[in-house]
């Protein structure tokens, strides 16, 4: 079936955080959310059916995951990726920062070291720090071409004998990149030297645009999968966060013993009854909807581009290869970081994530999510060039 992805969803029935958390956070419940990760566009119709065929038992007990469920997993990473997992490697948790969470609780002690590279994801480094455990920070490069790149130099030299973990974000959030596999080749024969484990968090693994391929980094080589925990989730692909479900695709017996005892300590182990059918009705028979949005999201980001290029000559912005978020370079606004983000807010009337939540080499951006139609988008950058025109610069 062909998705309508221009209509403007009203989310204020349904106690979307995106929109109801837009006074406690920028003061003003009036903005345009552009902020948070989950998408302004409806969901694929067989999830809609299946949670509404659900709904209608007027059940709702505990569950128990059918052989089915981890079945479309399996076969989705086949398609979509070339991976091949066995259905045992496949552990559930209600989302990918728990996981990464208990992961580093579990096979870290307290003083260890954890690399994370900056800027990424604010709760890599939280979560490193809330543990109990030392943050190291690996930041990346930019190039000439403008491209974010790992400073595999910088990385090594971090490294000592405390040194257990690195968290992957593959694809890269905020900045957009989509790691290709020589890159995260030299990332692993890094690891593999130094026996370091990863955690790649491949959340975003199945928003990736034309000409780019996602490769799961435990996909490299056997001895990187045998230390890699991997973590993927339906959410970001079918635009269900909400749910609550994530995938661990583990490596070994061992590390499945750790995490089973982890998660029946702390008593999650089941799905709820709808983020069952949920992920496997996307699993299954989602390709065709998350086809259809991941070009209108490309679309999207193609528009954002040119706009910025040809009327905001005080911003920069490079298409993403992946994800549905733009990493806006403002330091030509000549602002500091509480005053971009005052001005984003009072002046172009958006909410956007500041950049310097995202660690290191974050100050001076603004990250934004363009999963909405198309006419809000329009609106949104309407306002941005109208609040900058106004600075004269």
């Amino acid at each position: 079936m062909n998705y309508n992805f221009d209509k403007v969803l009203d989310r204020s029935q349904e106690f979307s955080a995106k929109y109801c958390e837009l006074a406690e956070k920028f003061g003003d419940g009036k903005l345009i959310p552009l902020w948070i990760a989950d998408m302004d566009l409806p969901v694929a119709m067989p999830i809609t059916e299946i949670l509404t065929q659900r709904a209608q038992s007027g059940v709702f007990g505990y569950t128990t995951r059918p052989s089915f469920y981890n079945e479309a997993i399996v076969k989705w990473l086949d398609k979509r990726h070339k991976w091949t997992v066995k259905e045992e490697m496949l552990m559930f948790s209600p989302g990918v920062m728990p996981s990464v969470s208990l992961i580093l609780q579990n096979l870290t002690q307290p003083g260890d070291n954890v690399i994370v590279q900056q800027p990424v994801y604010s709760p890599f480094a939280s979560i490193v720090e809330n543990i109990g455990r030392e943050l190291k920070i690996n930041p990346l490069k930019v190039d000439d071409a403008g491209d974010y790149t790992m400073d595999y130099d910088h990385l090594e030299s971090l490294i000592d004998e405390q040194t257990k973990f690195l968290l992957l974000c593959n694809p890269h959030n905020p900045v957009g990149r989509v790691w290709t596999k020589e890159e995260l080749k030299q990332l692993g024969e890094i690891c593999v030297k130094n026996d370091i484990k990863i955690i790649s968090d491949e959340i975003h693994c199945d928003l990736v645009f034309k000409n780019h391929q996602h490769t799961p980094f435990a996909s490299i080589s056997p001895e990187v999968a045998e230390r890699t925990l991997t973590c993927i989730a339906p959410s970001k692909t079918f635009n269900i966060p909400g749910l609550q479900a994530s995938v661990i695709v583990h490596p070994n017996q061992e590390t499945y013993d750790l995490l089973d005892k982890a998660f029946t300590q702390i008593d999650i182990k089941r799905n709820n009854c709808f983020s069952l059918l949920a992920t496997y009705a996307g699993y299954a028979y989602g390709e065709e909807w998350l086809d259809q949005v991941l070009a209108y999201i490309e679309d999207n980001a193609n528009y954002v581009v040119t706009f910025v290029e040809e009327q905001l000559p005080q911003i920069s912005v490079k298409k993403p290869e992946g994800t549905y978020l733009l990493w806006l370079d403002c330091k030509g606004l000549k602002m500091d970081d509480t005053k971009l983000r005052t001005y984003m807010i009072e002046e172009a009337k958006l909410a956007l994530s500041s950049g310097s939540d995202f660690g290191l080499g974050g100050s001076g951006f603004q990250r934004m999510n363009i999963a909405c139609s198309r006419t809000t988008l329009e609106t949104a950058l309407n306002q941005l060039k109208e609040a900058i025109d106004k600075l004269n610069i």
